[in-house]
């Protein structure tokens, strides 16, 4: 019963939160029980729509509009001079790298409105991209998705990991933690939420990238007039 009700909490916080209206000013998420199951809703909020999203990049922009996290919700690519990472062999499988056929590879944060929302590795088969693409990615902070969205490609997810909860193991069995009682401090988030491993494939069902997506704490801090933070 105790889980069926926090499941209906996770979906009415996530309604909820999503359609917050009043800020009430830059705050900390605070360290009680319906904090905790409001900053769940949020995160299978964003987790659930970028696995049903064509677009990493789309989602997350959506996401930094709604949540009002920049007056211009654009989603820049920083890219990582420098660093390399040759794919696995698992990789080249998946796309199906012939001999003698070259992987590019690029790491990026995504970020906006300041915040960082993901970190990616990408590794991808410049010979399927047409030579502005990839001249873009090579030179310019596009977002992968941007650059290629005149693929129209579509992404299909091989991994998602979850690399924490704000409930924790357990959490049905704590009797102090279910009390509701706010425990005065801040609420400690990680640095990285959960991650995404996906391929992206072209209309002609061609694979020609696989992506290592880390999605990051900070896609939680915007202003929000709910009561799960309170000000410092």
């Amino acid at each position: 019963m105790r889980k069926k009700l926090v499941f209906s909490i996770v979906i009415g916080a996530g309604a909820a939160l999503s359609a917050s209206g009043a800020a009430i000013g830059a705050t900390h998420w605070r360290d009680g029980f319906l904090s905790r199951v409001e900053v769940l809703a949020l995160i299978q909020t964003l987790n659930a729509s970028l696995l049903a999203s064509r677009s990493a990049t789309a989602t997350l922009e959506k996401w930094c509009a709604d949540h009002r996290m920049s007056a211009d919700p654009k989603v820049v690519a920083r890219r990582a001079a420098g660093v390399d990472k040759a794919p696995s062999a698992e990789t080249k499988e998946r796309l199906g790298v012939a001999p003698g056929e070259t992987v590019a590879y690029r790491h990026v944060e995504l970020s906006c409105g300041g915040r960082v929302l993901s970190e990616a590795d990408n590794w991808y088969v410049p010979g399927r991209l047409t030579p502005d693409m990839n001249r873009a990615l090579e030179t310019t902070e596009t977002p992968f998705g941007k650059v290629v969205a005149p693929l129209h490609p579509f992404r299909r997810t091989i991994e998602m990991k979850m690399r924490w909860s704000p409930l924790p193991q357990g959490w049905e069995f704590d009797a102090n933690l279910q009390s509701g009682k706010d425990n005065g401090g801040a609420l400690a988030l990680p640095h990285e939420l959960f991650e995404h491993t996906a391929v992206l494939y072209g209309t002609d069902q061609k694979p020609f990238s696989e992506v290592h997506e880390t999605y990051m704490s900070e896609a939680l801090d915007f202003e929000t007039g709910a009561g799960a933070r309170g000000k410092e």
